[in-house]
């Protein structure tokens, strides 16, 4: 078992680290406190690349694997997390589904320009009442002559307030429960293709994330993806590639918390010396620097799996899961670390924290991976 990162993923790993360093990290507190999407940076990350690291070349990306995506993710995570959701959502959730089960046509139509980041995607599956209930979708899709008639409304949806094209869940048939799902290519210019006001979270703050109302919205007999009811079964395999998304995310924001909470352990004075020489601190960032780690080799063995043509959802899950508590754990304690001054905007764990919650809930909360994983150990 070798632990070593390949040659190109070790370079894609120091040229995004750098950009994210020099580019990204300054701009990161401005963007979150002025609520703005980074469209520069977007711009950037697509000019180098970053967005086509999962896809083959055929589809205008790099074939570099899903490893070498996660580690970017993570990098842009540490950063700046609204940006590393920006891009995990776009490639994984987004464009994912249409890579996965599109027909050739649609793989040229849409993969090719979203790899090459001259377009965003996403992904509308959450309703107000299907959440962790996904199976409980209301949105329809009615097939009139040669066009499916949409209706219905999605929640919570992240970039499309920026994307070109979206991937809608929506009921053919309701008798079949989620076998009665189906899922749809829909560009987001489609008339009664309507997309909210962007929401005022409590962290992510420059990520795009939306709700997505749909009245009448016609699009053409051919932009299902695969064959009517397979919906549900094609959002559950692109959620385990979604959660290790989530994984690297969290990672990154750990991180950071990490990485934040030692260099002010090392600076802050009390009691005559460094608060990093106390034990209690110490131990504090030890069980960070322990976890991060953890949650890091777990990410990468999903990722690997995934690349290796192997089964990953309970790795995926198991992943997404022991990041995403690291993360928040993680944010708590860098906190805790900078006692007050962590309290404030002028410090940046105040803004890990806030961001790093999301990680427990969005992909399937917390508990929905536990009950993932209970169900593949047969329970």
């Amino acid at each position: 078992m070798n632990f070593q990162l390949t040659e190109e993923q070790a370079m894609i790993q120091k040229i995004v680290r750098d950009f994210a360093d020099k580019e990204l990290m300054p701009m990161a507190a401005e963007l979150d406190e002025k609520e703005e999407f980074p469209h520069e940076i977007t711009k950037k990350m697509g000019e180098m690349g970053l967005f086509g690291l999962p896809f083959p070349e055929a589809y205008g990306g790099s074939g570099a694997g899903y490893l070498a995506y996660a580690i970017a993710v993570e990098e842009i995570s540490r950063a700046c997390a609204s940006t590393g959701i920006t891009y995990a959502a776009h490639c994984s959730i987004g464009t994912g589904p249409i890579y996965l089960f599109g027909t050739e046509e649609q793989k040229k139509k849409w993969v090719v320009p979203c790899a090459q980041g001259k377009m965003f995607a996403s992904f509308g599956l959450t309703e107000p009442n299907a959440g962790s209930d996904a199976g409980g979708t209301q949105t329809t899709a009615v097939l009139d002559g040669d066009e499916w008639v949409l209706n219905g409304s999605k929640c919570f949806i992240t970039n499309v307030g920026v994307s070109k094209v979206a991937v809608i869940t929506a009921v053919t048939d309701r008798s079949q429960g989620t076998r009665g799902i189906s899922s749809f290519i829909v560009p987001t210019d489609t008339p009664g293709f309507t997309v909210g006001q962007p929401y005022h979270k409590l962290g992510l703050k420059a990520s795009d994330t939306r709700e997505i109302i749909l009245e009448n919205a016609r699009i053409p007999k051919e932009n299902i993806l695969g064959k009517t009811g397979e919906g549900f079964k094609q959002f559950l395999v692109a959620l385990d590639g979604g959660r290790i998304s989530i994984g690297a995310l969290s990672v990154g924001i750990a991180q950071a918390c990490l990485d934040a909470a030692l260099k002010y352990a090392k600076e802050r004075v009390q009691f005559g010396q460094p608060i990093a020489k106390f034990q209690a601190i110490q131990f504090k960032l030890a069980d960070m620097k322990m976890k991060t780690e953890l949650a890091r080799l777990m990410v990468h063995k999903a990722a690997a799996l995934k690349d290796q043509g192997k089964p990953f959802s309970m790795e995926a899950a198991i992943a997404k899961l022991y990041a995403s508590e690291t993360c928040m754990q993680n944010a708590s304690e860098a906190i805790q670390i900078h006692g007050g001054y962590g309290y404030m905007k002028e410090y940046p764990v105040e803004r890990f924290f806030r961001d790093a919650k999301l990680m427990e809930i969005g992909e399937g909360t917390s508990e929905i991976q536990r009950i993932v994983i209970a169900r593949l150990l047969g329970c």
